[in-house]
């Protein structure tokens, strides 16, 4: 436990899961598009949908996908902001079944027609979960630049992403596999120490077996 378990964020409140918590969804998914995002639609789920508007979670979400800060006093005004924007956001309600009471569903489109699926979740003062990205299971924080990689289960896919990363001198803080079932749709998603260079990810996209190659910068 830090200091930051205790008091939890510097934030505009009122709330550090449904605003704070909500806000740094946002933004990492923002993060995680790499380019501007032109249309969201958000998706509430359980105390998110309950409770959620009077606590400000649909203005906490957008002003992440534009890319506020949990403590940027424009929250509040976020709504208007993104239609100065040219943003396209909707909001509705979704049963996720049996995930954190605090839940959100994104389908997201970026300005040159990328898109992405993302399910997240606040836990608590001001930390999240990304629990999908396109419909695959990759549980991670937000806290560290991450790797996502979707690839063919097959043999050698892992040893060419851990294999690269080490000859960047890039060190895996965490690491974590998925597959659908043997032989179909994996993923691995790679938190780690230092940055990724850009010109390791463009190699990583062009590898046969590589379907996509997702990363979160903090830079």
């Amino acid at each position: 436990m830090n200091l930051f378990d205790i008091v939890g964020p510097v934030m505009v409140g009122p709330s550090s899961s449904h605003t704070a918590g909500a806000v740094k969804i946002g933004n990492v998914s923002r993060k995680l598009m790499g380019e501007k995002i032109v249309k969201a639609e958000i998706l509430f789920h359980g105390s998110f949908l309950a409770t959620g508007k009077g606590h400000g979670t649909d203005k906490a979400v957008v002003a992440g996908l534009l890319g506020c800060a949990v403590d940027d006093p424009r929250i509040p005004d976020s709504l208007q902001m993104a239609q100065d924007a040219g943003m396209v956001y909707s909001f509705g309600a979704v049963d996720l079944g049996d995930v954190h009471p605090n839940s959100v569903k994104m389908h997201l489109t970026g300005q040159s027609g990328k898109e992405l699926d993302v399910v997240a979740a606040s836990v608590g003062g001001g930390r999240i979960q990304i629990c999908k990205l396109d419909g695959l299971t990759a549980n991670f924080s937000g806290d560290y630049p991450t790797l996502i990689v979707h690839n063919v289960d097959q043999p050698g896919h892992v040893a060419e992403v851990t294999s690269m990363l080490e000859h960047k001198s890039v060190n895996i803080a965490t690491m974590q596999l998925y597959r659908e079932g043997r032989g179909g749709n994996a993923v691995m998603v790679l938190e780690c120490d230092q940055e990724v260079p850009a010109e390791a990810i463009r190699w990583l996209e062009h590898l046969e077996g590589i379907v996509k190659v997702t990363y979160l910068s903090l830079v």
